[in-house]
This record gives structure tokens, C-alpha cells and sequence, in this order.
């Protein structure tokens, strides 16, 4: 795999990379095609999973590198540090405020946003998975976009094994909708299709200008980090299986930094 990304440009490779990614979302539905319902508790554990990939790939990924590129382009530690920082607070904000703005709906906490009683619930599933997608796909063009491939294929992997349970979780939430089981499935391909535009555009954008390699390596991590707060963990811990989620978070965290050591 590595071998393949290395003979394409750093735009298309991150493409290529994010759209894979995006992909692993309806292979996570595919199980309901099949099985109608899912405990609470592996709904939990799964999502507990996305969140501790999501939360090491952060920082394995996105943050230590952006630290070290910002050095290599010759800031101080303190003004790599401040960089980063700068970068990791504008991505958490920029998703504050569309999440503010924009209408979703989360699987457990329900409706976000304004105007989000006047539109279809179907939508405001879609549009809440699509927030958290984008960010992933950002990272990992980002990713592509700087020097490291190893640690950008690593970053594509683990984005992709954390989008497997999220497609589950969509399809699920859809189904107890009353949505078919190919409804559920189609718009959970759907959802994941936003993360090859978000490639597209971190890619490209440190690809025309390396000084903002560190500058979008941070701003994706930010971005990460407020959907796991935010989204994520509190819906694991809504039900009563906090316990349950966190143990998925562990276990989504060793195999992110695994992957990111080995592969990196």
C-alpha cells in the first residue's frame, strides 16, 4: 500500500487515502444488512473504539508531527508550541461554531442546532455524521500533504478503522427509524463520501504552501478533538455503559498508537 500512495502526487494520494477511509463507513453498515438489532452496550464499545483511535491519532498523527515540522521550518520550541496550540484551538473552535449553526442530530443526545424540528430527522443524522467525517478527512490529506508517508498511511488505517463502527452506528440509529435495511446502508456509504472532499482540501492546501503543513496539522487534530469531547464520549455515557465505552476507547487507542509506531 505504502508502495502505490509513493508513486502518486501528494493531492491524489490523500484522495485516494480519505476516499478509502470514507469507504470503511459502509462496511461498517454491512452487518445490519443482515442483523436487525445491536446491544446498547456494543453500540458503546464501538463508538468508545472510534473515539480512542480518533484521540491517539491526534496526537501520534498530527499533533507531534506538527510540532516537528514547525522546528524543521525553523521555529523555536516555543514557537512551535505556540503554533500548534493556535492551530489545535482554531480547529476545535471552527467546529463549535458549525456545530452551533448548522442542524444535526446526534444518536443519543438528540436534536442540535437551529431550525433542526423543521428538517427530516434522516437529515439531521446525515449532516451530524458528515460533521464528524470532514475533520477525518482533513487529517489525513493533511497527512499526505507533508513528508512522512509511513505516518500518513498510518493516520488513513486508523481513519478508517474508527469510520467501521461509526457506519454501524448510523445504520443502527437509522433502523430504529423504521428506514429499510438499504436506506440505512446507502446513507451510511453516503456519509463517509464527504471524507475524500476534505482530503482533497487539506492535501492541496499544504501542498501549495508547506508552511501550512504544521498550521493544518494542528487545525485537524483541534478539529478531532472537539467531536470526540464533544460528540462522541457523551454518547457512550448516556445509557449507563460508560464503562463499556471506555474500555473501546482503550482498546481504539493502543491499536491507533500500534499502528502509528509500527507503520511511522
Amino acid at each position: 500500500m505504502t508502495t502505490i500512495f509513493a508513486s502518486m502526487s501528494p493531492v491524489a494520494a490523500g484522495a485516494l487515502a480519505s476516499l478509502l477511509a470514507g469507504l470503511a463507513t459502509a462496511i461498517g453498515a454491512l452487518p445490519m444488512l443482515v442483523v436487525r438489532r445491536l446491544s446498547d452496550q456494543a453500540q458503546d464499545v464501538m463508538l468508545g473504539f472510534a473515539a480512542g483511535v480518533m484521540l491517539a491519532a491526534s496526537f501520534f498523527s498530527l499533533i507531534i508531527p506538527g510540532l516537528e515540522v514547525a522546528q524543521e521550518q525553523g521555529a523555536t520550541k516555543l514557537g512551535a508550541v505556540s503554533l500548534v496550540i493556535a492551530g489545535i484551538l482554531l480547529g476545535a473552535a471552527s467546529l463549535w461554531l458549525v456545530h452551533r449553526y448548522v442542524p444535526h442530530e446526534h444518536f443519543v443526545l438528540g436534536r442540535e442546532g437551529p431550525l433542526a424540528l423543521r428538517i427530516r430527522r434522516i437529515w439531521l443524522f446525515v449532516i451530524a455524521i458528515t460533521l464528524h467525517n470532514f475533520p477525518e478527512g482533513l487529517a489525513v490529506g493533511v497527512g499526505f500533504g507533508g513528508n512522512d508517508l509511513g505516518k500518513a498511511v498510518a493516520l488513513g488505517i486508523g481513519i478508517g478503522l474508527q469510520n467501521i463502527p461509526e457506519g454501524l452506528a448510523v445504520a443502527v440509529a437509522l433502523l430504529t427509524l423504521n428506514y429499510s435495511k438499504w436506506q440505512a446502508f446507502l446513507v451510511a456509504l453516503l456519509t463517509g463520501l464527504v471524507e475524500p472532499i476534505g482530503g482533497l482540501v487539506g492535501a492541496g492546501a499544504v501542498t501549495v504552501a508547506q508552511s501550512l503543513l504544521p498550521w493544518g496539522l494542528a487545525y485537524a487534530a483541534g478539529a478531532m478533538i472537539f467531536v470526540i469531547s464533544d460528540e462522541i464520549i457523551p454518547e457512550t455515557h448516556r445509557r449507563g455503559f460508560e464503562n463499556h465505552g471506555t474500555v473501546g476507547l482503550m482498546v481504539g487507542l493502543v491499536v491507533m498508537m500500534f499502528l502509528d509506531v509500527v507503520l511511522g
